[in-house]
């Protein structure tokens, strides 16, 4: 892995339902493990909700390949909007500020951990995006996700019984891929 040219390519709904297969690979390897454990009957569900994510208007992936075109990683995200439940911990009739980019997944496969890919698709999605702020939720048992989300400069905004949600300001110039918050 280490030295092996891995590009970022981001894409709208049309074109991420178009390489459906690379994005449901990775997301199917990386949340099999430990504190995820979904199996196919839980990743089939994602892919059904990921159909319905990719037609709405300001959805947004990012998909990272090697040179052969192998996929090692996978963000997806949307405009914050009234219609994202997550798990109860935004507020019963919480009105969503415009502006907010929802993160609704990030995942790397493990042998490509470690080398700044996730950070990359990050930035990728959210660059051109227009936002000023993105919010996550990360299992409260994925510390290593939680620990690079908060390196990245999110902060816990709400605690549920099983997840966290994060956020992050940006500024616009913050969204330049590879470039750290600041």
């Amino acid at each position: 892995m280490s030295g092996a040219v891995v590009t970022v390519e981001t894409m709208d709904g049309a074109g991420a339902t178009a390489a459906e297969d690379a994005f449901r690979l990775v997301y199917a390897e990386a949340f099999a493990e430990p504190p995820y454990g979904e199996g196919e009957a839980e990743v089939a569900l994602t892919f059904r909700r990921f159909r319905t994510e990719a037609r709405r208007p300001g959805f947004r992936a990012a998909l990272a390949r090697t040179a052969s075109g192998e996929p090692v990683g996978m963000a997806l995200g949307r405009p914050l909007d009234a219609e994202i439940l997550w798990y109860g911990l935004l507020p019963e009739g919480a009105v969503p500020l415009p502006g907010t980019f929802a993160l609704l997944e990030l995942a790397v496969r493990a042998p490509w951990r470690g080398h700044g890919i996730a950070r990359r698709l990050h930035d990728a999605l959210l660059a051109d995006s227009g936002a000023e702020r993105c919010v996550l939720t990360v299992d409260r048992e994925a510390a290593p996700a939680r620990a690079a989300y908060r390196s990245w400069g999110y902060r816990e905004l709400a605690e549920g019984e099983r997840d966290l949600a994060m956020l992050l300001g940006i500024r616009r110039t913050d969204c330049t891929p590879g470039r750290p918050p600041r």
